[in-house]
């Protein structure tokens, strides 16, 4: 009987001493490396320029988004003055293995009087989209939004209900640190479109003070699809 008991024990000994060794090496036990995929880090981009592997809206949204670099961590600065300008990144997305899109960032200036319930104020200093196929002409999308005013867990609609906003974040941060994002696409999209999710077409950014007529600067980095913890 203690032989048999002992062997399960041993067992687990070894999992977790052979998961410490393949960590401490850098070497991801197989399942566990395809848990999360990397879509941007923009450490192959270069310092100073638009982000070559993602797509503009329109030309000038190359004159928003910059990648830069700071304290070892690259990243893309958007900055609008009076702008409403998305720039997005296609990908193969699918949702059944990576319902989750993580992300990081930060506010930098948010542009002076917006607030995202009401549509002649609607700009946000940061916002993030999901973007899902709908016709050939548009696309419906969920965007998670750090709002200046709008409480956390505020949703609205715009682009005659194409886009469905969550408030993530609200209010100026106490610091400029990175602020890490995790969400479930799939989740939002069911609740929000009352709909089974198609398959994603990517993902898009948008920091836009078109509205109000100012200006709005944030930060974005590290965007991976993950599978269900």
């Amino acid at each position: 009987m203690r032989a048999a008991h002992g062997r399960p024990r041993l067992r687990r000994w070894r999992l977790t001493a052979w998961l410490v060794v393949m960590t401490l090496f850098g070497v991801a036990p197989p399942g566990l490396a395809e848990e999360c995929q990397v879509v941007a880090d923009f450490a192959s981009n270069r310092l100073g320029e638009f982000p070559e592997d993602w797509q503009p809206k329109e030309a000038r949204a190359r004159e928003i988004y910059r990648v830069l670099e700071q304290d070892g961590v690259r990243f893309v600065r958007a900055t609008a003055e009076s702008t409403g300008l998305q720039m997005g990144k296609e990908f193969a997305w699918d949702l059944t293995r990576h319902p989750i899109l993580t992300w990081r960032w930060r506010p930098q200036v948010f542009p002076t009087g917006a607030d995202e319930r009401e549509e002649k104020r609607n700009d946000s200093v940061l916002g993030v989209y999901a973007v899902f196929p709908h016709s050939p002409m548009s696309v419906k999308t969920v965007k998670y939004i750090w709002s200046l005013v709008a409480p956390v867990g505020t949703t609205a609609s715009a682009s005659f209900g194409l886009t469905r906003m969550i408030v993530l974040r609200s209010g100026k941060p106490a610091d400029l640190e990175w602020v890490a994002e995790t969400v479930n696409v799939a989740e939002d999209y069911q609740r929000l479109f009352n709909e089974r999710p198609p398959r994603p077409r990517g993902i898009a950014v948008l920091t836009d003070a078109d509205n109000t007529k100012s200006r709005a600067v944030g930060d974005y980095t590290d965007f991976r699809v993950c599978a269900q913890r």
